[in-house]
């Protein structure tokens, strides 16, 4: 899967400095006899659903949980300050007890037409006197999740910025994070990016 070279100017997305960079798309176009608005509630419903991502690419490798303050996971709404709790197979860090952890550090809910929720990697919320990130990536790495609608389409996007390996979390942690974090920027996770935003979109089925 080819890269593009540069980073698409997206309002909200922060701006690429250094480290890799995706932007994984996906975009439905409405057909004349189906209701945008409804389609739109669904993918609303779906970018929402934290807990249940995978069930929207059943072959994607990584699970996703939200959490709230604590760690705890929790059936609602993401909010501003909660966690997502990552689980991808293999070795995982022993910083966030086999976990990769991103806090919610950002919603922007205001138009009907665009939703918008950034995350970056966090500390454990379950050692909350840990300053070290619980990520393959470092703090500075963002990744930004939005959905909209058009006349004609439904979109639903995952824009990763300023990917870099996160290496303050001891040597064995380190190594396994940049293992991960070079096939990231490698493009893999942006195979998996785009498995579950084809997934969201994906209301044939």
């Amino acid at each position: 899967m080819k890269k593009s070279d540069e980073p698409k100017n997206i309002p909200g997305v922060p701006k690429q400095v250094t480290g890799g960079f995706h932007d994984s798309e996906s975009v439905r176009k409405i057909k004349y006899d189906e209701d945008i608005d409804l389609q739109f509630h669904h993918l609303k419903e779906r970018f929402f659903a934290i807990n249940y991502w995978k069930n929207f690419c059943p072959e994607s490798s990584a699970d996703f949980k939200l959490c709230d303050l604590r760690g705890n996971t929790v059936e609602r709404l993401p909010q501003t300050g909660d966690y997502i709790r990552i689980d991808i197979p293999g070795p995982g860090g022993t910083v966030g007890r086999s976990f990769d952890w991103a806090v919610i550090d950002w919603l922007d809910l205001e138009s009907p037409d665009r939703l918008l929720m950034q995350c970056r990697p966090a500390p454990d919320p379950k050692t909350p006197d840990s300053k070290k990130i619980a990520h393959f990536y470092s703090a500075e790495s963002t990744s930004t999740f939005i959905i909209a609608k058009g006349s004609d389409y439904s979109l639903a996007g995952v824009y990763g910025r300023n990917e870099k390996s996160n290496y303050k979390s001891g040597i064995l942690n380190s190594a396994r994070n940049f293992l991960i974090a070079i096939g990231g920027i490698l493009g893999f996770s942006k195979i998996q990016w785009e498995c579950l935003v084809n997934g969201m979109t994906d209301f044939d089925e």
